[in-house]
C-alpha cells in the first residue's frame, strides 16, 4: 500500500468514525469520500463534524457541497493566475516568432 492510498484510507475511517458518532451510516461517508476527491477536503468535513455536530444528514451533504464548491474555486483560480501569468509574458516578451536584430 503507498503513502497516498493509507492517507485515504486513515481520512476515510476517520470520517466514517466521526458520522457514526453522530448517528449516521458508514454509507454516507462512503459517499462523501468519493465526492470531495481528497483526504485534505475530507480532512476540513471531519473538522466540520467533530465542531458543528450537524444532526441531520441535509446539513451534512449541504456542507460537503460548500467544501467542493470552494474547491472549485480555488482551482479557477489557479488556473486564471496560470492564464493571466502566460498572457503577461507574451505581452512583455512578445510570442517568440520575431528574428532577432
Amino acid at each position: 500500500m503507498t503513502d497516498n492510498q493509507r492517507q485515504w484510507a486513515r481520512a476515510k475511517d476517520e470520517l466514517n468514525t466521526a458520522l457514526r458518532s453522530l448517528g449516521f451510516p458508514d454509507e454516507l461517508g462512503d459517499a462523501i469520500a468519493r465526492q470531495l476527491g481528497s483526504p485534505r477536503a475530507i480532512q476540513r468535513m471531519v473538522s466540520y463534524l467533530y465542531n458543528v455536530k450537524p444532526q441531520s444528514d441535509e446539513l451534512v451533504v449541504d456542507e460537503m457541497l460548500a467544501i467542493q464548491s470552494e474547491i472549485e474555486t480555488w482551482r479557477q483560480k489557479k488556473a486564471a493566475e496560470e492564464a493571466n501569468a502566460a498572457y503577461n509574458e507574451i505581452l512583455n516578451y512578445g510570442l517568440g516568432t520575431e528574428e532577432e536584430e
